[in-house]
């Protein structure tokens, strides 16, 4: 589901609400293309992480863990991040999609 921000100057994003494909498959890369610094640097710090995991005790699923974990947490995050600095929903039906899915 996808729903739609606006910022103070009119601008509007659309933002996908749920779980994350393209972080799942690309991880840090999703944040770096979005223009989010701060966690592109988190998911890249705790990607380098999990690879030294991977390497050092040959945990051969953490990297499909590690993609799962982000998926389903990065659009949350996106989501409240841009509410928090004053992006709101478009309309009351985007308002409603957020609500749910920030409950969820």
């Amino acid at each position: 589901m996808k729903v739609h921000l606006v910022d103070e100057f009119g601008n509007v994003k659309e933002v996908k609400a749920g779980f994350s494909w393209t972080t799942f498959f690309f991880k840090f890369f999703v944040p770096l293309i979005r223009g989010d610094l701060k966690w592109f640097a988190i998911i890249l710090v705790a990607f380098l992480l999990a690879l030294l995991i991977d390497r050092r005790f040959d945990i051969p699923f953490i990297n499909t863990g590690f993609g799962i974990l982000w998926g389903y947490l990065y659009n949350r995050i996106y989501i409240k991040e841009a509410l928090a600095k004053g992006w709101r929903p478009v309309s009351e039906a985007d308002q409603e999609a957020i609500r749910q899915f920030l409950q969820s």
